[in-house]
């Protein structure tokens, strides 16, 4: 890797922060993750066969991921070279590169439209706008259940839209940023528990979690460290505990970290049973004896604590550059 790695993670986390994804160059230009989106629909229309047995389907889902994971890492490699060789130029397309695949300012624009009409007292509005960024069935949702349902997409975004990326990058530059976002897109196509997908999209599923393990911890620090920053969150420690009792209670091994965090900090209760437009889920809360009864106000704060935790690990990037030019 270059010595200017991290600085290049720095510039583009920055980058990310303060431009995020402009629509008006996606509604020009293809975003690479819906090229991602294009493969692994290929992949799906071509080896998940309702003619296939169980067993049949999970190996072919084994072999898509594998494939598909090898043509993000081969895509990485390729813009490595191509970039190593064309000098300050390269060093400036992979900050633009890396800042495309991290979510900060998007995840923060996109609640502020739930926020918006929350606040303004449109519903449908806030429906709308919180069908964007979950898989929930949105129609019959009141004020607190938006609120919910937009705080706990936030706080897992956190873990999978920025912390993620961030750290399979610093791992391995562009190919593990690009195999990561792969992965993360398969199994948001592919991950789920119903007939079609159960066993096709088993090997998605365990990968994105296996990738996801450590991210969602240190997602969680971060949130934690933010939470002792804000004047209306509540102490570090107090947080630890929510974490520490009710991660390991939802349903999935990593989403529960950054969630617990995010309920512990706002001393709120999240997850619990929901419906999703195929299935419903009957979870334990996160953080059971905090409110329950969210507003607008609430989303706000966990903006704010959202973009604290970013903020934070632009730090400890910082760190990183300092302690790579000291050897």
């Amino acid at each position: 890797m270059s010595e200017w790695h991290f600085t290049i993670l720095f510039c583009a986390t920055i980058l990310d922060m303060l431009v995020g994804d402009p629509d008006w160059i996606w509604r020009k230009y293809t975003h690479p993750i819906v090229w991602f989106g294009q493969i692994t629909g290929y992949m799906d229309k071509r080896f998940n066969s309702n003619l296939l047995s169980q067993a049949h389907k999970k190996f072919t889902g084994i072999m898509a991921i594998v494939m598909l994971v090898a043509i993000a890492v081969i895509l990485g490699l390729l813009f490595t070279a191509i970039l190593s060789n064309i000098g300050f130029l390269g060093y400036v397309l992979e900050v633009i590169i890396v800042a495309i695949f991290i979510a900060q300012k998007s995840m923060s624009d996109h609640v502020e439209r739930i926020i918006t009409p929350l606040r303004n007292g449109d519903i449908n509005g806030a429906r709308n706008a919180v069908s964007m960024i979950v898989g929930r069935d949105t129609a019959q949702l009141d004020e607190s259940s938006i609120s919910r349902a937009a705080i706990e997409s936030m706080s897992e975004n956190f873990s999978d839209g920025v912390v993620a990326p961030i750290f399979w990058y610093a791992i391995f530059g562009l190919p593990g940023l690009f195999a990561y976002k792969m992965i993360n897109t398969a199994d948001s196509m592919l991950g789920h528990m119903t007939e079609k997908y159960q066993d096709f999209g088993w090997a998605s599923a365990k990968v994105d979690d296996l990738v996801n393990w450590f991210p969602a911890r240190l997602s969680a620090l971060f949130i934690i460290f933010a939470s002792g920053l804000g004047a209306r969150t509540k102490p570090p420690m107090s947080v630890v505990k929510v974490v520490l009792k009710d991660a390991k209670h939802h349903r999935s091994p990593n989403a529960g970290w950054p969630e617990s965090a995010m309920a512990g900090a706002l001393d709120i209760a999240l997850a619990g049973p929901r419906t999703y437009s195929e299935y419903k889920v009957d979870d334990a809360f996160m953080n059971a004896t905090g409110r329950k009864k969210l507003t607008f106000i609430d989303v706000e704060l966990a903006k704010i604590v959202f973009l604290t935790a970013c903020l934070i690990e632009a730090f400890v990037v910082v760190i990183l550059i300092t302690i790579n030019h000291s050897f």
